[in-house]
Order: C-alpha cells, then structure tokens, then sequence
C-alpha cells in the first residue's frame, strides 16, 4: 500500500492529517465560543414578565404566538388568548385548546372577522373594546402567567382601541411576572419601542398570490 493511500480515510477521499487537523480546529474553536457563551449567559440574571410583539407582512405572527401558548400549556402554565379580529370560523389552535386545554388556558374569540367584511366602524369598536376589557381583566390575575392578544395590533391601527390606553395599562397593571404577546401588522411605533422583544416577518413568497386559498393545518 502507498503512503498515499495509508494516509487517506476510508471513503473520505481526504487525507487522515487533513481530517484530524480539521477536527482538532473546530475542537478549538467551539472550546473558545463555549467560553464566551458562558460568559454571556453568567451576565444574564434578571426574569421577569415580557412584552413580546409579532408585527410585519409575513405569514407566522399569530403562529408564533399560539406555539408560546402551547409552551405555556406544556410547562403548566395558566395562560389565555383574546382574539380582536377572528370572528367564528374554527381554527385548529381554538378547538385544540378548548376541548383539551380549557382547564389551563382560556380561550375569547371577540371579533367578527376581517374589517372589509363586517364594514361597519360602530360595531368592530364596540367587539374591539369589549375584547380588550376582556384582556385587561385576564392580565391582572397574576396567576395567569402568558396572555395572547391576537391581533391587537390591527385594532390599535384603526383606532378602535388607543394605543395610549393599552401602553398606560400594560406599564401600571400587567403583573411583574406575566408575559404579554400582541400581534398583527404595522404594529404602532410606541408599541415597539415599549416592548421587551419584538420581531417582523417578512414576506417573500406567499401561496395565496399564486391562486392558493388558505388551507387547514397552514392558516387555519
């Protein structure tokens, strides 16, 4: 056997020194960023309740919400969803929740569906403000530790309910240790820069404009 062919793994087809120089590299490089990762989250001592917002044009803001309330359930922890807009078509996270997880999390389906549907102003104000009583009432009981207000966001931007009154309200009332989540597009911007972490999906490609209607499992 050549000194070539000894020198090469078996169907690596990359010399045995180059394979162990690379293991032995990446060896150290993730020793240094355990290091610096360690340092970091030593730092990190503070818990506290967050104010989380999902806003942009991107599919996934209510998604991502619903799977912090499924990681509330799974934790054992009491939590609730307050939905300004939906109206009452079923979604799968709804009847998941209400017919095995009611126990834990509440579940409010306040509005009547998309504001070019309903086209009346009085009567979406009205659901909205009686959805965000609801959610005022679901915040201040401590012991309900994550609250989803889906779609807040588009309420606030029709001014169905102020902006002022919910960041005076989250800031005076929210319990020290309650997590808070509002979604929906163009979040206001005094509603992110209150907010603890924020994220906006953004959108690239959506079946709905190549002719795809909205599916079980997908939206809804």
């Amino acid at each position: 056997m050549s000194d070539k062919k000894a020198n090469q793994g078996a169907g690596s087809g990359a010399p045995v020194s180059d394979e162990v120089d690379r293991n032995a590299y990446h060896a150290l490089k993730m020793a240094k960023k355990k290091v610096a990762r360690d340092k970091i989250m030593a730092a990190k001592t503070e818990r506290r309740g967050l104010l989380i917002v999902h806003t942009g044009k991107g599919k996934g803001k209510s998604t991502s919400g619903f799977g912090m309330v499924f990681r509330a359930i799974a934790h054992g922890m009491p939590c609730a969803v307050v939905q300004f807009i939906k109206g009452g078509m079923h979604t799968g996270e709804r009847d998941l929740i209400t017919a095995n997880f009611s126990d834990i999390c509440e579940f409010h389906t306040m509005g009547e569906g998309f504001t070019w549907e309903t086209q009346d102003r009085e009567r979406d104000t009205a659901h909205a403000r009686a959805a965000w009583e609801k959610a005022k009432e679901l915040i201040r009981d401590p012991a309900r530790q994550l609250v989803l207000l889906d779609e807040l966001n588009i309420a606030i931007r029709y001014d169905y309910v102020s902006i002022t009154e919910v960041l005076e309200f989250l800031a005076t009332e929210k319990p020290a240790g309650s997590h808070v989540i509002i979604t929906g597009r163009n979040a206001h911007a005094d509603l992110i820069e209150a907010a603890d972490l924020v994220t906006e999906m953004t959108l690239i490609k959506h079946p709905f404009r190549s002719g795809v209607q909205a599916q079980p499992g997908i939206e809804f």
